[in-house]
Order: structure tokens, then sequence, then C-alpha cells
């Protein structure tokens, strides 16, 4: 994205620590706790890894679910997260920018601070990100300006925004005592159009101009850019723009969940640190995004092939990938993606942002990925040497491995430790390949096993090999198994832990001049001395084993397993706090689910976490001399000591019963919700489309405009009413209608159904021609009633303002009429850019009849509407229904429980559903919250996940429909369900809801 401060302050020459000292790197003079040179971050004087995961909070409208969230990544062994904000939502109205309630970055920045996690903060104002027009709002849109350029009147409309989010940031950075140690202002504007071939003076100016507008609010920590063409674009020195840190971010599994087996070799990156070096070599190598997932579209597949493309494998060999390149600042996109409720989206994606990510949108953590991440960043997160190793070109065949397997060396630099990162030359294959290596240590150089056998690399994996790594002062001579995290128990000994997948022989050395290793657990171990060494050799299977070399204990794993093992930081004082630190103590549980925190009191390991079966807690390692219990979550439970003198305690998992309502069986009300197409209705209060001009770039092809952005509506549905007197020639009606891609509409020539655009997964807009097959009464009003669903705008595309199409009506004919004979008038939600949900925010309604009146919202006046039943009843012919019912849920405190209203065909599919259409929208309120919008033949979502605290799991909950019919003969459901995805024994905290106003009246209602 963009730079920060290059130009606001002189640099300051930094001595590197280690090697290269002939490079200099410059740190920000305005601060000093977070500087950095050309290795790595250094957080109050001590080198991080920063490895970061990207989590919206406005995906999540809910504040007390993002500590939960927060914790996750956290117990991942991440130290940071990165997170955007989008503009389009908290300044819908212009001049009104709102942070409070679900937008309150202060509750994020707590909660952050809480689960001692840094934040990268991306305030944009362009974010991209999946959302409407990128988070640019709609009313920045209808000005004639030309979007992210350094045109006077869009820096003007940028200046409220940016100043309140600045002065807010300002106040959570790291030297006020919060969390947010870098900030990136903009977002890939690398391939804005007309930035690429290299940036010209107009986009060196924008970009300075929103580095001013922060800095003059006060923030003072490192900018970070992300450059995602990767030509070196803003990098510290390049002038005008240029930010302190620069980073690239990139998408090599590309976006194609339909075939995730598939990987692209031509994406596959292979000597990004040797352009790193030539780009920005004062500063460490960052990837500001890398991807952790993949999106979906109407019409395509289900989330869960995002995640098989972005699997544990992925995973395994593109991650280490980087890390081969050294790199050092790294951020998962998406580690939490969560939901496009209230139609914040762009047109490409449904509600789901699950994303494939780490964590799923139900916020569960089972998906393997999520345990290979874990394994991953640990390793990192102890492993000093790796954040001033020096990457060097990796090569085929190298090191004495086959010409099929690719070595990539990390070499210390002022450490004696190296790093040999190992995959397929051909990182697709599929192939199991054995393989040795020939590796320099302090005892020599040796050959990898030395007792015999192969090391194997399976298709699709990738492996850290180390040598002379220090584990707390003892060095390991190398070691093909990979480490996933070593501590410091109590007194002098020492824990560490190896692994390795199965079926697999590993191989590490330890110095001779420590006692014999003896086995404490396990067999089918050979230890032999060779040189001054002790070679330990294993065959790796699900049986743990654990070794005793002196006051180390080594863990054996298998990969699978080493997945149920935790590495929790012990909270310290002030200002470390929860945040990682490189001296900070760390206690090793093996549990199940997740552990979320540690702490010791009074030689007490406090835990806290979640199962989902009855699990075993076993203290591997902490620094208490004698530990004497556990509690889990608060209880204490009862414990042993087991045969290697761990101690064992049992977490009892017994789930309740759930009380969940039958959906389909609940007392339904019903409203029309297309009055409009009644010879009584009144649309006075209606916007009529009288502008003869328009600021949008596509030009109009009517005598006034009928873009509904020129009006002031930006989202959901659209209705238009187009007036005029019959002249008996009347035969044909035609339109081109815009809603974006998926978008459907229905017309009406007064209440007669004339046809439906069902949608496509390729269309964003499309030329309706309807024939009418009655003569209309000459000098009879009539009145085309059209409503279409808007599907959010694009977001970066072809040409600079793209993402400035029109949406509504583009043009239109009337056989025997000129266009000027038709008066059109047009509605959106009610109040357009003055909307009326200041809580839930500016998307969250569309044009609806119900959604004007906020019918959706709880406790809508239904005492008169009639009783019908969208499953059973649903609509006998084209229109909108709307559909109201009421329930009350009891899960008990201490219980985590996802739920999803899923819309299916089962086997109670009623017989006569046939007799019905197939075509048919829906949008689903819960308590007010627009959370789905089901597109039957489209697709692909069924599932829509509603979090708790939109969903009340302790009281009464409101849900709504809308059931939009596009075929004559109308629609019904197949069925409504309300689904538990999971019953978690939790050490959340239960959220408090999200606010939740009721329905009470809308004077300016229509």
């Amino acid at each position: 994205m963009p730079k920060l401060f290059t130009l606001l302050s002189a640099a300051v020459t930094l001595v590197l620590a280690s090697g290269n000292s002939d490079t200099q790197s410059e740190s920000n003079v305005l601060q000093d706790l977070v500087t950095w040179d050309q290795h790595s971050i250094m957080v109050r004087g001590e080198r991080l890894m920063i490895f970061s995961g990207e989590f919206h909070p406005f995906r999540l409208p809910v504040p007390d679910l993002w500590l939960d969230v927060f914790q996750k990544i956290k117990s991942m062994g991440f130290t940071a997260v990165s997170f955007y904000v989008d503009w389009n939502l908290v300044e819908g109205n212009p001049g009104h920018v709102i942070t409070d309630g679900i937008w309150s970055l202060d509750k994020f920045f707590d909660a952050a601070s809480q689960a001692g996690l840094y934040l990268i903060a991306r305030p944009g104002p362009y974010i991209n990100a999946e959302t409407t027009a990128g988070g640019i709002p709609g009313w920045v849109l209808r000005e004639q300006a030309v979007i992210r350029s350094d045109d006077p009147e869009y820096l003007n409309a940028t200046a409220i925004y940016v100043s309140k989010l600045g002065r807010i940031i300002e106040r959570a950075q790291i030297t006020r005592g919060g969390p947010v140690i870098m900030v990136q202002p903009e977002n890939e504007y690398s391939t804005w159009p007309g930035v690429t071939g290299f940036p010209n003076d107009m986009h060196r100016s924008y970009m300075a101009h929103v580095e001013e507008q922060l800095f003059d609010e006060g923030i003072i920590v490192p900018s970070i850019v992300n450059d995602n063409l990767v030509m070196g674009y803003f990098a510290p020195g390049s002038g005008q723009g240029a930010v302190d840190i620069y980073a690239i971010d990139a998408y090599p599994m590309r976006y194609d969940c339909a075939n995730p087996i598939a990987w692209p070799t031509y994406r596959f990156p292979y000597d990004w640190q040797i352009t790193h070096k030539r780009q920005s070599p004062t500063t460490p190598f960052a990837i500001a995004e890398f991807q952790g997932g993949s999106g979906e579209g109407w019409g395509g597949v289900l989330q869960e092939m995002c995640n098989e493309l972005v699997n544990e494998e992925a995973v395994r060999v593109v991650y280490k990938n980087n890390y081969s390149f050294g790199v050092k600042i790294f951020n998962i996109y998406m580690t939490f993606g969560g939901t496009n409720w209230g139609n914040l989206g762009y047109m490409g994606g449904h509600t789901s942002y699950d994303y494939g990510a780490a964590i799923t949108e139900e916020r569960a953590v089972w998906r393997e990925k999520y345990s290979e991440q874990k394994l991953e960043a640990n390793f990192l997160k102890v492993s000093p040497a790796y954040l001033t190793a020096t990457p060097h070109l990796g090569g085929n065949g190298t090191y004495g491995a086959a010409s099929s397997i690719s070595v990539t060396a990390l070499l210390g630099n002022g450490t004696r430790t190296n790093f040999y990162v190992v995959r397929h030359a051909d990182f697709t294959s599929m192939d199991n390949t054995k393989y040795t290596l020939a590796l320099s240590t302090s005892i020599g150089d040796i050959k990898l096993p030395q007792l015999g056998g192969h090391l194997t690399l399976n298709g699709r994996d990738s492996k850290f090999h180390v040598t002379d790594y220090d584990v707390g002062g003892i060095n390991l001579i190398y070691s093909s198994a990979e480490i996933f995290t070593w501590v410091r128990g109590s007194g002098s000994t020492r824990v560490l832990i190896l692994y390795g997948g199965a079926n697999e022989i590993h191989e590490f050395a330890l110095s001779g001049h420590l006692e014999k290793p003896t086995v404490v657990e396990g067999d089918g171990i050979e230890i032999t001395q060779r040189r001054s060494a002790w070679v330990i050799q294993w065959h790796v299977t699900p049986a743990r084993r654990i070794i005793r070399v002196g006051d180390l204990e080594v863990y054996l794993l298998w990969r699978n397993e080493a997945y149920n093992y935790w590495v929790m930081e012990l909270p310290v004082s002030g200002p470390i706090g929860n945040y990682s630190s490189p001296s900070k103590s760390l206690v090793v549980v093996k549990a199940g689910y997740l552990i979320r925190t540690a702490n010791l009191m009074n030689n007490h390991l406090q835990l806290t976490g979640d199962v989902n079966a009855t699990t075993e807690i076993e203290v591997i390692s902490s620094p208490a001399k004698k530990l004497k219990g556990i509690t889990f979550n608060g209880e204490v439970l009862h414990t042993s000591k087991v045969s290697n003198g761990n101690l064992l305690g049992t977490v009892k998992y017994d789930p309740p019963k759930l009380d969940v309502p039958d959906l389909s069986n609940l007392e339904w009300k019903f409203l029309d919700s297309l009055p409009e197409i009644q010879a009584s209705y009144n649309d006075s209060a209606w916007k009529t489309c009288t502008r003869a001009s328009t600021h949008n770039p596509r030009p109009l092809d009517t005598p006034s405009s009928l873009y509904s952005m020129d009006y002031g509506y930006h989202t959901g549905s659209l209705l238009y009413r187009g007036l005029f007197e019959a002249d008996g020639q009347e035969s044909n009606i035609w339109l081109n209608v815009s809603g974006g891609v998926g978008f459907g509409h229905s017309v009406w020539l007064n209440d007669i159904f004339l046809g439906s655009w069902a949608g496509a997964s390729v269309n964003s807009t499309v030329v309706h021609n309807m024939s009418l097959s009655l003569a209309l009464s000459q000098g009879s009003p009539y009145v085309i009633s059209v409503l279409i669903d808007h599907m959010g705008q694009d977001e970066e595309a072809p040409g600079t303002d793209a993402i400035k199409f029109p949406r509504g009506i583009l043009n239109y004919g009337v056989s025997g009429h000129a266009q000027s004979d038709i008066l059109w008038k047009l509605t959106g939600n009610l109040g357009g850019e003055q909307y009326q949900d200041l809580v839930r925010g500016p998307l969250n309604e569309g044009g609806m009849y119900a959604e004007r009146h906020g019918y959706h919202y709880p406790s809508p006046p239904s005492s008169n509407w009639k009783l019908s039943n969208p499953v059973t009843d649903g609509l006998s012919h084209a229109g909108v229904g709307f559909y109201s019912a009421s329930f009350r849920l009891n899960i008990p405190s201490g219980w985590d429980v996802p739920m999803s209203v899923v819309f299916n065909k089962s086997i109670h599919d009623r017989l006569n559903e046939n007799s019905r259409g197939n075509n048919y929208r829906c949008q689903l309120f819960v308590n007010g919250y627009q959370f789905g919008k089901y597109i039957n033949h489209l697709g692909p979502q069924k599932a829509f996940p509603i979090p708790e605290g939109i969903l009340n799991h302790e009281g009464d909950n409101h849900i709504s429909l809308t059931l939009w019919a596009q075929d004559k003969h109308g629609a019904t459901l197949a069925n409504l369900e309300l689904v538990p995805t999971s019953i978690i024994r939790s050490g959340y905290n239960r959220p408090q809801s999200a606010p939740q106003p009721v329905w009470t009246k809308r004077h300016i209602a229509y």
C-alpha cells in the first residue's frame, strides 16, 4: 500500500548489530520503541519476528468476540495482527464519521492489548479487501474527483475520515502504551491504473499527502507499504511518497477454489531475497499480505474448497519458501475472514468471507492449516538466529541432495546457526523422494543421515533442517527433524520438541561431552556416538518418544501429535505485559482443541482454553520448580504424575442437550413487501430522476441520469417507477440494467409481471427485452416498476474510476415513445446517504418496502399481519414477501455453540415444490442485522453463520426474511434450519450482544 514518514523526519543511521555492517539502514527518529535494520524489526530493543494474521473487525460486528479471535491467533504463536478500517462503513454520510458501538477501534485495541498482539493499522482510505468499492463511500463515487489521485476534490473528501482515524490510531501507538507498531496508509497502490510502469508525480504527490495527513495527527510509528507488483515502488530512498519499511504482497496460489489440487507454477517465487536486496536493502524483507486462503463468488464453489486450495500442504511449501527468502515481517491474509454481512462486500463475493482461513467463519480452529501455522510460528519465535541469518539463492541438487530437491540456505550472520529449507524442485510434485544432505557443522562436514538410510520428502511438503542451533546454551549440532519449540523449564532444565511426518526417518546430534542420552519414553531409537557427538535416529510413528540428555529433554513427535502441543507465554509486568518478547518465560502443555492463556500463581498453572472432547492436560514444561496443580477455566483439576514426571489432569466434556427451534415451524407473520406495483401506491416521497448530467465516467444514454449513486443510493435493492401515458402503440419494453455480478431484476407493468433476469455468475449488466401481450389503453397512465438487486460496486478494476461503474437503469425504451415520455422515480434505502440505522451502518438496509419501514428490526408491528410460512406457504406469484418470527435460545454459559441458518433441500422437501419457481432470492435478517443473501439458483452458499452476539444465545431473537420470487409461479423455501456447527466447552468470555435497537415508527418512511 503506501508510505508514511520518509518525508516527515530526518533519518538516523544505525550501526547494525550483526552482519553486513557496511549496509546502513534508517529508523524513524521520532520514536525509539520500534526500530529496524536490514535484518528485522526491533521492539523495545529486542529483535522480534512479526508473524501476523489479518483480521477485520468490521467483518465480525460483535466487539466482545474480538478477544476470542485475538486469543486464537496469539495461541498459534503469532506476534501481531494486521487490520483494515472500511471508510465506507464509518462515513456513509459525508462528514459524519461514526467510531463507536460495533465500529469502535478503541475496543479492538483493548482486546489486542489483552491478548498480547501488536497491530499493523491499515486505514486506507482505499483498502480493496473485497469490499464494495474497495472501501470508498458511495458519496465519493458520485463526485467528479478522480479516485486515489491528487485531485483536490478527492483529497478534501478524505480529510475528515483520515483525521479522525488518525487521532484514534495515534492514541493506540506503542509510544502511548497501545498495540499499534506500524501503519500502512493506502493499499496496493502499485497496480492502481496509471501507477504501473513507475509512479508519476501525481501518484507520488497523493501518497505523500496521505502520509502527511496521518503524520499531522501524530502518528510516528514506522510506515509500511505493500507493493503487489514487487517493483520497489515507494521503497525507502525512492523519492516523494517513500515509506519507512518496504513490503510486498503476493497470492501465488491464485483464486481458483474450484480446482484446489492444481497449483500454478507460473506464480511461484524463486528469488525474492535477491529482489529485495536490490529494491530495499536497508529494511527487513517484509510481506504485508500473503495468501492464507481464497474467496468465492456467486455461482462458485463452497468456501471449504478455498481451504483445500491453500491448505496445510501449501502452508508447508509456500510459506517455508518465504522463510527461505528471510521474511521477517509476514502477514497472512486472511487468518480470520468473517462475514460480508449487511451488503459490505464487493460484487464478486457472496455473504461469507470465510476465505478458507485458518480460523473459520464460525471462529473454529479445527482446520489443519491452523495447526501447521502454529508449528511454524512457534519455531520462528524461538529461533533468534533466523532474524539475522542471510538468505542465499537456492539451487536444485545442492548440498548433496538429488537434482529433484531444491535446497535454500539461510546462513548465520554473527551466529553459527544455519538453516536449510528443503523442497521439491518442482514444488507441485506429488512424489515421495529420498535424499541425503551434505552439511558443514561444528564437528565437521557430515552426510545426513549419518546412521544410514535416507531422509524423505513427501509430495507437497517442505522442511526446515538446522545446524548448530542454540537450545538455551546447548548446541544442537544438527537436526533433520523440524523444531516446534524449545523452552527453559524449572531450574536449568530445557525441553526441545522435534517432529516429523509419518514413517519418516529422522536424526539429530548433540555434543558428545554431554552424558549419554537415555530413553525416558518409547522405543525404536538408535543412539550412537560419532566423532564428538551423540547421534540419535528414529523412525516417526504416532507413538511419542522422550530422550533425556543431562538437563535436556527431547520430545520426538509425529507431526499430527505435535499439533496437540501448545506453547504459551507467561505474562509479565508492563510495558511488555502480554506482548511477545524473546525474554519471556514459556509454558508447554499437551492438550486438545485450544489453549488460550497460561499463568503461574503460587506454583499452580492456571490455563484457559476450549475442549471438544474429554481431554488430558499434560504439562510438558513449566518454569515452576515444583508445580503443584492445574486449573482449567477456573476449575481445579485432579492431577497425578505420569511415568516421565509430568503433571497430568483431565478436563471432562459432557455437552448439554440443546433446545434449538425448528425455524420452519415458527409462527411466521407475513407482509407484502412490494406494494409499489399497486395502483394505489403513493410515490410522492421518491426521488424524481431529473439530473440532466452526471459526474460518472460513463456518459448518459438517457435524457436524465438513472444512475442510483447520483441520487444517494449505494446499497441493497433499488426500485424504479417509470410513469407514462399510453398511446396504444406499445408492444415492447426494453431495459439495460446494471446491478453487479450475480444481480437480478424483475419488471412489472402496473401490477402485471413482465419477467425477470434471474442472474448469472458472469453478468454485471444485461439488456432485457419484454414483449407486451396486451394492448395498452390509449390515454391511460401506466407505471413500469423495476426491482434491482444491487450486489455492491467492484473494487480495483481496469480504468482509474472503473469502480464508479453505475448501478440502476443504464438505458431503456418503450415502443411508440420517446425516452423523454417516461418520468422515472427512484428509491433505495430509506434516507439514502442520510441512512437511518446509525448502529448497523449505512449498507445494512436496501430499498424494499419492509426495509424502508424498519420491519426487519426486533419487535415489528406485526400483530395485524397475516400468518404465512415461507417454507409451507411461500409466494404463489412473482413478488416480494416479508416474513417475520421470533424464538428464544437458552445455551448454557461456558459453552461456545456457533450456529448457522441453513437454506437447503432435504428429504423433507414438499412434494409439490416443483410447482413453484426455482429462481428466488432471500435476505436473512437476525435481530436487525442482514447476515445472509441467498440466491437459490446460483448459490453456492446455503449455510449462513450467525455469530453469538448477533444471535442471542441466552434470550429472545427476531428473524426475518425477504423472499423475492423471480418466476411468475412464485417461490417456496425448501427448508430453513438453525444448525449448531459445534459444541465447545470454552474459556471464552460470553459476549454481550451487539446493539440491537428495536422497531420504532419511522415517520419519514413511505
